[in-house]
Formats: structure tokens, C-alpha cells, sequence
């Protein structure tokens, strides 16, 4: 197989080529959580409200695994820039061995703080029980998640976002196969498990996608010399991951603390608001899709041209990245808009869901392009090797500025659950300020500045 080289030809290129399969893996990612939700329907609203709540608790210990892997894709990225083979294998060998180390220790984490995750942001009765129940099994699926989208980066830094579609695509298919033969069994054959099935059946999918992701990964021309001593743990290479990845992964810990933040707000107004956001976070996520793609794409384009120092083509990318996020996601606008109601119905016939449901998505068709801006500037600081200052950035939208624009908007000013998703609104924004001051500052540094006009 054969790497692709971003430090050469057209910049508008490079995003066709990678951006398209990372939007299409996502898309069938995000279906594939859609059909989750959609067979938890089956059941009734409160297991879609244990869905939500063990999916969030959950994905706190999966964090590791996204930073890894925008930390490979940085790092080794970085090396195939300065057209440094070897040093780009022993990085992909060391981030393999730091990504089997993370999932033992978040293994334990799990174990040990599950239902004190839980309990966090559910009230005692059936739907914490389906959460709990849900993030059980859960559990079993560490290792595939931290190995697939850790092994992920290595890939995107390469310039193949393909495998990953691949993977994810099957893994979609899988999924919409497994789970009603996993909830209901076969009459009179294999009995059912019911809510759990559908937790057992990502534990099976995502093991497939992290054998798939490894055998891409170890089919590369740059990983043919490859000894198994550069498998052993360095503390000079793990130091130099673990910086990358660290701010990266608690980056998106942070993410998934303002959910934790948002379900915590929510469990006052009863499960049908914790229902309801759920399904909107499901449908927002299918129209941010190709925004997100592109925002993939050109981590590893920066990445590659900053470690080759072509300064001028990083701030191309960059500005074409965020141009195109924004014009996406304008698109998505009338469809969040005017639509957030009929698309609820095809998850729950709940009237409440569907009124909250639809509120979440009218703010959220208005915040889109914010987003993508957001994780455009995140994209050029891991790139610029200074994933830091995402995870202050996240620190201030994520945790204070949700938390305080929450509780302003529904106690402070009274008004109620419609304070939710504006609080958001307002915590999303104001860290665009923040996230485009220190994009400027580190720019300045880094590469001359942005000079976006």
C-alpha cells in the first residue's frame, strides 16, 4: 500500500481524496449509533434515556482513544513531512503499545467508576438500571475502540481515511444485523437478551473494526522493516505521545463532561428530556457530517506540511477547511429548522420527546457553522503540535461556559428547559472568541501567521 504525500499538489485535492471517505466512515458511524437508538425505541423511552446516560459514561473512557489517535496522526504525520521513515514507524510501533497500555488502565477506571458515572447525571428507577446495564457490557468494547481509533491516526497521517470507512461501513451493517437478533434471539432457538443485545453487538462490530484497522496498518510500506523491539515502551517516545494526546483526549473528555453537565441539567425535567436530547445529538450528528470530514482531512494535510515547512500551504488548508465546514453546515440549516420534529417521530411517538427533541435542533441548525470553526482551530493547533490549548479551550466551552450559561439562562432568568440549549448556544460562541485568539497567537509563532484575507 502505498502513502499518500499532502506536501505536494493541489490543497483542493487532497480534500477530495480524504475528506470524502472520512465523511462517509462518519456518516455510517452515526447511523449506526442512529440504529441503537432506533431499536432502544422498541423497547420504550426509558431504555432510549439508559442509552444516552451509559453511552456518555462510556465514551468518557473511549476519550483516550480519539486523543491517541489525533495524536498519531499529528505526530507521525509530522515525520512523514521531514520524510523521516524510520522515525514515522517507531512512532506508529510506540502508539500501538501506548494504545494496549491505555485500554488495560481504562479498563480498571471502568470497573471501578461505572456506576458512579451513571449516577451522576440519572435519578434512581428503570432507565439508570438500562444505563448501568447498558455500559456493562460496554466495557468489552474498550479495546476495540482505543486500538481502532488509535490505529486510525496512523493511517489519516499516511493519507488513508479509506480504511477506516471501510471498517465502519461494515461494522454499520453488522450492526442492523446483530442487534434485533441479539435483543430478540431466533423463536424457539436462541432466546433474546433484550436491552442489553444492543450494547453486545457494538462489543462484536468494534472488535471487527480494530482487527481490520491493524491489518491495514501493518500492510503499509513503512511498517515492513518493522522489528518487535520498537514495540517496547520508550519513555522519551511515550512522553512525546502522551503530550500530544493527552490535551487531545481531554479535549474530547471535556466534550463528553459538558454532556454529563447538559444530562445533569436535564434530569429535572423528567426522561423525556433526556429522550429527547438524545435524539437530537443523533440527527445534529448526521448533518455535521461532511464539516466533520473536512475538519479530518486537513489535520493530517497540516500535519505533513508543517513538518515539511510549506507554512503557505497550512494556512491555505486551514482557511479552505473552515470556508468549506461553514458553507456545509449553512445547508443544514432548514432541514434542522423546520424538520427537528418530523425526524424525532422516527425514533419515538412521544409527543414531549418530539417538542424537545425539535427545540434542541432549532438551536443547534443556528450553531452549526460555530462548530466547525471550533474544530477547524483545533485541527491546526494538534497539526502545529500544540494540542494544549484545546484542552483549555474545551475546559472554558465545555465545562465553565455550559455550566454557567445553563444555569443563567433556566434558574437565574427562569427560563426553564428552553435555557439548555441556549446556554449551549451561548457557551459555543463565546469560545469561538477564545478558540480564534489563540489560533492567531500560535500561528504568529508557528508559521507567520494565519493571513486568512
Amino acid at each position: 500500500m502505498i502513502d499518500e504525500d499532502l506536501t505536494t499538489g493541489p490543497i483542493s485535492g487532497h480534500f477530495r481524496k480524504l475528506a470524502l471517505p472520512a465523511a462517509v466512515g462518519m456518516l455510517f458511524s452515526t447511523l449506526y449509533n442512529v440504529v441503537d437508538t432506533f431499536y432502544a425505541g422498541y423497547i420504550g423511552t426509558q431504555a432510549q434515556a439508559g442509552l444516552i446516560v451509559g453511552f456518555q459514561a462510556f465514551f468518557v473512557l473511549v476519550a483516550v482513544g480519539f486523543g491517541l489517535g489525533s495524536a498519531m496522526s499529528a505526530l507521525v504525520g509530522n515525520a512523514k513531512g521531514r520524510k523521516d521513515v524510520a522515525d514515522a514507524r517507531h512512532l506508529a510501533a510506540q502508539g500501538i503499545s501506548f494504545a494496549i497500555v491505555a485500554t488495560i488502565i481504562m479498563i480498571c477506571i471502568a470497573l471501578l467508576s461505572g456506576p458512579s458515572l451513571i449516577a451522576i447525571v440519572s435519578e434512581p428507577g428503570a432507565y439508570r438500571d438500562a444505563g448501568q446495564s447498558y455500559f456493562n457490557w460496554l466495557v468489552l468494547s474498550l479495546p476495540g475502540f482505543i486500538l481502532a481509533y488509535g490505529g486510525n491516526g496512523i493511517l489519516q497521517a499516511r493519507g488513508d481515511t479509506v480504511s477506516m470507512q471501510r471498517a465502519l461501513m461494515v461494522a454499520f451493517f453488522a450492526n442492523v444485523a446483530l442487534n434485533p437478533l441479539l435483543m430478540f434471539g431466533i423463536p424457539g432457538l436462541v432466546p433474546g437478551m433484550g436491552f442489553p443485545g444492543i450494547a453486545l453487538a457494538t462489543v462484536l462490530s468494534q472488535t471487527g473494526v480494530a482487527i481490520y484497522v491493524l491489518y491495514r496498518i501493518f500492510g503499509r510500506a513503512m511498517m515492513q522493516d518493522l522489528k518487535v523491539g520498537e514495540f517496547i515502551p520508550l519513555p522519551r517516545k511515550y512522553r512525546e505521545i502522551a503530550t500530544q494526546a493527552f490535551p487531545a483526549g481531554f479535549a474530547l473528555l471535556v466534550t463528553f463532561a459538558s454532556g454529563f453537565i447538559v444530562q445533569y441539567a436535564l434530569k429535572g425535567y423528567g426522561e423525556e428530556a433526556l429522550a429527547g436530547f438524545g435524539v437530537a445529538f443523533r440527527v445534529e450528528q448526521i448533518f455535521l457530517l461532511p464539516a466533520l470530514g473536512v475538519t479530518i482531512a486537513f489535520l493530517p494535510i497540516a500535519a505533513q506540511n508543517y513538518g515539511a515547512g510549506n507554512f503557505d500551504r497550512v494556512r491555505e488548508a486551514f482557511k479552505m477547511c473552515w470556508m468549506l465546514g461553514v458553507a456545509f453546515t449553512a445547508c443544514a440549516f432548514p432541514f434542522l429548522w423546520f424538520g427537528g420534529a418530523l425526524a424525532t417521530r422516527l425514533f419515538s411517538s412521544d409527543p414531549e420527546v418530539i417538542r424537545i427533541s425539535a427545540l434542541f435542533m432549532k438551536v443547534e441548525a443556528v450553531i452549526l457553522p460555530i462548530y466547525v470553526v471550533l474544530f477547524s482551530v483545533n485541527s491546526l493547533l494538534q497539526a502545529l503540535k500544540k494540542a494544549v490549548w484545546t484542552m483549555w479551550i474545551g475546559i472554558y466551552r465545555q465545562i465553565f461556559g455550559v455550566a454557567f450559561f445553563i444555569w443563567f439562562l433556566s434558574e437565574a432568568l427562569g427560563w426553564g428547559l428552553t435555557g439548555v440549549p441556549i446556554g449551549i448556544a451561548f457557551a459555543v460562541s463565546t469560545g469561538l472568541i477564545l478558540s480564534l485568539f489563540i489560533a492567531r497567537h500560535v500561528a504568529n509563532d508557528k508559521i507567520g501567521g494565519l493571513k486568512l484575507f
